[in-house]
């Protein structure tokens, strides 16, 4: 396996190819990993500062890695190679996040850094198959935007509250709106604001511009609402009723 640098690679990316689920199933053995080692991570300092240090580094070398290749190979373009996409943002904040270990910043990343990268790695907007660079790039990245906020939930204990999913929807538009605005003045389409990808993607199913904005909101929203629920909520309710039926049990005798 070479790795290829070729700005005009002749082959273009298949979703669900074998390289394809091959970095999915990747990334389930990865979260499973991390969650079933949970424990032992959290009690090791070493073990727990090597797996964030490495996350950091999954974060930002593709990207600076990225940015060398755009201007090495003169393809570097102000509208399209500027990190100001949203799976940009938040791995440059995920990064930030783990190196501060900010608490502000985390439900940030649970919310839109999970469902935005989670998102990515199954639809990808991708021109470049394996063994390219930006092959490396878009899934090691995204993989880390993932991992990043699971880690700082299971290793340092950071949890999510109902509010922070509102706080994530104000940053979202937030993001939008000054990504817009830089989108007017460069004639750009960072974050899709003004089109669809042109490869296939879920936005496909959501309308023409601008509707496919208002219905990514939506589901946005909604996905977040699952994600607490599912994994904060719902878990919490049923240990308030296991210990009020343990404390019930102790009392009666």
């Amino acid at each position: 396996m070479t790795l290829s640098f070729d700005p005009n690679y002749p082959h273009v990316f298949k979703a669900f190819s074998t390289e394809h689920w091959i970095v999915l199933g990747l990334l389930l053995v990865l979260i499973l990993s991390l969650f079933m080692g949970r424990k032992i991570i959290a009690s090791t300092p070493a073990l727990r500062r090597s797996i964030k240090w490495t996350l950091v580094t999954a974060l930002l070398i593709p990207e600076i890695c990225l940015q060398i290749w755009y201007v090495s190979t003169g393809i570097w373009d102000r509208t399209t190679s500027l990190p100001l996409e949203l799976c940009s943002l938040t791995m440059l904040f995920s990064a930030v996040m783990l190196m501060t270990n900010s608490r502000k910043l985390y439900p940030l990343m649970y919310f839109a850094g999970i469902g935005g990268a989670l998102q990515a790695v199954l639809t990808p907007s991708l021109d470049f198959p394996f063994p390219h660079l930006r092959f490396f790039h878009f899934f090691v990245s995204h993989v880390a935007i993932i991992l990043a906020p699971l880690y700082m939930t299971w290793i340092q204990k950071y949890r999510p509250s109902w509010k922070s999913i509102g706080w994530t929807m104000l940053f979202l538009n937030m993001a939008a709106l000054v990504v817009g605005l830089i989108n007017l003045a460069l004639n750009s389409n960072y974050m899709f604001l003004m089109r669809k990808p042109n490869t296939p993607s879920l936005l496909d199913l959501l309308g023409p511009h601008p509707f496919y904005i208002f219905a990514e909101e939506l589901i946005a929203l909604l996905l977040f609402i699952i994600m607490f629920s599912l994994f904060f909520a719902i878990p919490d309710h049923f240990k308030k009723i296991r210990k009020k039926r343990k404390h019930l049990h102790e009392t009666s005798f």
